[in-house]
């Protein structure tokens, strides 16, 4: 079974097949931000944004679901999910760009380039909360305090998982090799999925607050 899933990724016309969907996905996201939503805050559009980007469809459906102000009524599941992408925006950010430094500039090993994601993985995780509570006039001190109390479980879980994925589908690749990029497609997706109902626990029992309900903002 391993073998057959490594082989299905390993093919470059389901790597070409992705991206199409992730242009299209991301097309209709803008879209509908600009005609239909233009109330969502320039942070969650980065969000929705970014989510899009590593999930292509899936996070195209999160936004949907959670994230327009046409949906009927907020919840905790729909506020789950923009928690989760909020945190995954950031954490997938981190990994992504210790992908290039570590396996691209620095042609690292499988150990070195695990370690220095994971770091990064926190270090764009926490700034997602810290820079818009500084934004908001919150000192330095407090809103790194807020960020590690309210996004510690959450990154450790998404990157947990994302790098235990990932490792275990790309052990032997480099960036010449299909099955290198589409093991960190599934990897992102797989942290955003196990994450989420870490993230509805800290909610329900109020370690974060979730992000506003999109029909909360005015019109911009």
């Amino acid at each position: 079974m391993e073998t057959a899933l490594k082989s299905f990724l390993s093919e470059p016309r389901l790597l070409q097949l992705w991206c199409t969907l992730v242009i299209l996905s991301l097309g209709a996201l803008i879209y509908d931000l600009h005609a239909r939503n233009p109330q969502v805050g320039r942070l969650m559009k980065w969000v929705w944004g970014l989510t899009t980007l590593y999930s292509g469809p899936l996070g195209l459906l999160v936004y949907a679901y959670s994230g327009r102000r046409q949906i009927r009524r907020d919840s905790l599941w729909r506020r789950g999910f923009r928690s989760v992408a909020h945190c995954y925006s950031g954490c997938g950010a981190g990994e992504v760009v210790g992908v290039f430094i570590a396996a691209g500039l620095l042609s690292m090993g499988n150990l070195a380039v695990t370690v220095i994601t994971f770091a990064l993985a926190y270090v764009f995780g926490y700034a997602m909360t810290v820079g818009p509570l500084l934004e908001q006039g919150v000192g330095l001190r407090r809103a790194v305090r807020d960020a590690l109390y309210s996004e510690t479980a959450s990154i450790t879980v998404m990157e947990i998982s994302a790098l235990t994925v990932n490792n275990w589908l790309s052990s032997g690749t480099h960036l010449g090799h299909v099955l290198f990029w589409t093991a960190l497609i599934v990897s992102l997706s797989v942290g955003l999925i196990v994450a989420y109902p870490v993230n509805l626990l800290l909610i329900h029992y109020g370690v974060k607050q979730g992000m506003a309900s999109p029909k909360s903002h005015t019109a911009a």
